[in-house]
C-alpha cells in the first residue's frame, strides 16, 4: 500500500455506516459553514473525499438547478453509495472515483471546493489543499471542517482510554497521519495562497446515549486488526482495554469531550489581470 492509498480509519462497511450516521450528526455544522461561503445559484462545487454521502445534498441546495456539484472519493464502494444518493437528489450531481491529491480535473473549474474530516485521516494533507486551490477559479472559496484530537477525552480519566490513545497515536504516526492537523489548517490555506481566511472552532460534550459518545472506540475497532497484525498490541490486550473503556463510557457520570473541530475557509485571490 502506498501513502496515497492510506485512509486511517479504513474503508470498511463499518466505516461506511459510521460516515452515514455522521452526515446527520454534523448536518447543522455543515449548513452553518456552507452558509458562510455565500454560494450563489449556478455555481460549480466539488467535495473531495465525499465518502458514501458527504454534503452533496447541501451543496446541491445552494447551487440550485442551474449549478453543478461533483463528489470525489478514492474508494469504489463509497463512490457507488454516493452515486445512489446523488441519483435521489434530482440535481446536477456527479460522483467520480479519483485521488484527492491528483484529481485530473480541469484547473480553475470550480467556484467552491470543500472537504470534511479528510485531512485528519490521510498523509500529506498539504497536497490535497494544493489540489483544491488549483481547482478553484480566481475568487472561488475553499472550506474545510477538520479535527484536532487534543481535547478528545473523558473525565474521570481512564487508563484504558489513555493506553488506547497511545496506540492510536503511534499507529497514526506510523502511517504519516497527523491527528492534530486541525490547528494548522489555517496556516495550510494561507501557505497555499488563499486570503480572507476565517476560523470557527467547534467542540461538544457527548451525553449518555449519544451516538458519538463511543466514537473513539469505533475508531479503534476500525483499525484493530491492523494494530494486532503490525505488532502495536496483542488481541488479548485490546480485548481487555476495550471492555474496560466501554464500562467506563457506559457510566452516565463519565464526561466525554469531543475533538476540537476547526471550520476554516478562505478565498483564492483575483489578480489585477483577472479583474
Amino acid at each position: 500500500m502506498t501513502q496515497s492509498d492510506i485512509y486511517l480509519l479504513e474503508r470498511s462497511a463499518r466505516e461506511a455506516e459510521r460516515l452515514r450516521r455522521q452526515v446527520e450528526e454534523l448536518a447543522g455544522e455543515a449548513r452553518w459553514l456552507l452558509d458562510r461561503l455565500q454560494i450563489r445559484p449556478g455555481a460549480s462545487a466539488i467535495e473531495l473525499g465525499c465518502g458514501p454521502y458527504g454534503v452533496l445534498d447541501l451543496l446541491a441546495e445552494r447551487v440550485g438547478p442551474s449549478g453543478t456539484v461533483v463528489g470525489l472519493d478514492r474508494n469504489e464502494g463509497f463512490v457507488a453509495s454516493a452515486r445512489e444518493h446523488a441519483a435521489e437528489l434530482r440535481a446536477h450531481v456527479e460522483v467520480i472515483q479519483g485521488d484527492a491529491r491528483a484529481t485530473n480535473l480541469p484547473r480553475e473549474s470550480f467556484d467552491v471546493a470543500f472537504c470534511r474530516l479528510l485531512l485528519v485521516n490521510v498523509p500529506r494533507p498539504e497536497q490535497i489543499v494544493a489540489e483544491m486551490v488549483s481547482l478553484l477559479r480566481p475568487g472561488g472559496v475553499l472550506a474545510s471542517h477538520e479535527a484536532d484530537y487534543l481535547p478528545h477525552g473523558c473525565d474521570p480519566p481512564s487508563p484504558a482510554w489513555d493506553r488506547l490513545f497511545d496506540l492510536f497515536l503511534a499507529y497514526s504516526r506510523a502511517k504519516g497521519v497527523d491527528l492534530f492537523v486541525g490547528r494548522r489548517l489555517h496556516r495550510m490555506l494561507r501557505d497555499a495562497g488563499l486570503v480572507e481566511i476565517q476560523v470557527n472552532p467547534v467542540i461538544h460534550v457527548y451525553p449518555p446515549g449519544h451516538h458519538r459518545r463511543s466514537i473513539f472506540l469505533d475508531f479503534v475497532t476500525n483499525i484493530r486488526e491492523n494494530l494486532v497484525r503490525e505488532g502495536f498490541a496483542s488481541d488479548e490486550e485490546l480485548n481487555e482495554l476495550t471492555r474496560e473503556l466501554r464500562r467506563h463510557l457506559d457510566d452516565p457520570d463519565t464526561l466525554v469531550v469531543s475533538h476540537l473541530f476547526f471550520q476554516v475557509w478562505g478565498r483564492k485571490p483575483v489578480t489585477d489581470k483577472q479583474r
